[in-house]
């Protein structure tokens, strides 16, 4: 009776474990060793969903998450229902997917807070592709700066269609005061993902200049931001 508890015990520290989970320790020491240097785009996603599936092989679902909406930056840019919609993405997945969208954008605005935004607009341009590049729908935010053209804070002020009839220029004014702003840079974004200015944007934006003009408000940039990039219109010459 020991002899056979013997040898099943024995049989069952040498049965091998999960086909994946060596190629998932190995991920993992390059990860600690490169800093993420290296890894594939599925990969780092791989390694992330194993969080939330640890007893599955999450190789191909990364790699259709990937497929699906294009790349890993479209993956975090993608609405819960969307991500939900993927075959062996449950709400733990969904969840976790969507919490490091969080902290990315959690970074960025505090990348840019304090900064001179003449002299970094990057930091400012990242924060606002992280917070609106793959939003379903229009929304269109003001971030705010000082006399030293330092961001002091950020405000979305509109979701829907952007057009003269919902964005009010005295909104954007009212946001401006409230904050004691001496400037500020609109953005918007474009869900479709194309960045190029439509003639409404530019006559949005001319009439938010002049409302600016009124109360000493300077209007530095427009930016629309979509998936594929940004289109500054200070940088373009259109402001």
């Amino acid at each position: 009776m020991e002899s056979g508890r013997a040898k099943r015990g024995d049989a069952a520290k040498k049965a091998p474990g999960p086909h994946y989970a060596g190629h998932r320790a190995r991920l993992r020491k390059r990860l600690v060793m490169t800093r993420g240097e290296g890894l594939h785009e599925y990969e780092a996603l791989e390694l992330l969903l194993a969080h939330a599936i640890p007893r599955r092989d999450v190789k191909p679902l990364a790699k259709a998450l990937i497929a699906r909406f294009g790349g890993l930056a479209e993956v975090f840019d993608a609405e819960p229902a969307e991500l939900g919609s993927v075959a062996g993405m449950g709400p733990v997945a969904v969840s976790l997917v969507l919490l490091v969208r969080t902290l990315m954008v959690a970074c960025s605005a505090s990348g840019m807070r304090a900064r001179d935004w003449l002299s970094s607009p990057g930091a400012a341009v990242k924060f606002a592709r992280a917070k609106l590049a793959g939003a379903p729908r229009e929304r269109f935010m003001v971030i705010l700066l000082n006399a030293k053209n330092e961001v002091i804070g950020h405000e979305v002020l509109h979701e829907g269609t952007v057009d003269r009839a919902a964005v009010y220029p005295r909104r954007i004014v009212e946001a401006a005061l409230a904050a004691r702003a001496s400037g500020l840079v609109l953005v918007h974004n474009h869900p479709s993902g194309h960045t190029e200015p439509s003639a409404e944007d530019r006559a949005i934006t001319r009439s938010i200049v002049e409302a600016c003009r009124t109360v000493d408000v300077r209007v530095l940039d427009h930016v629309v931001v979509g998936r594929g990039g940004h289109f500054s219109l200070a940088e373009e010459g259109m402001l």
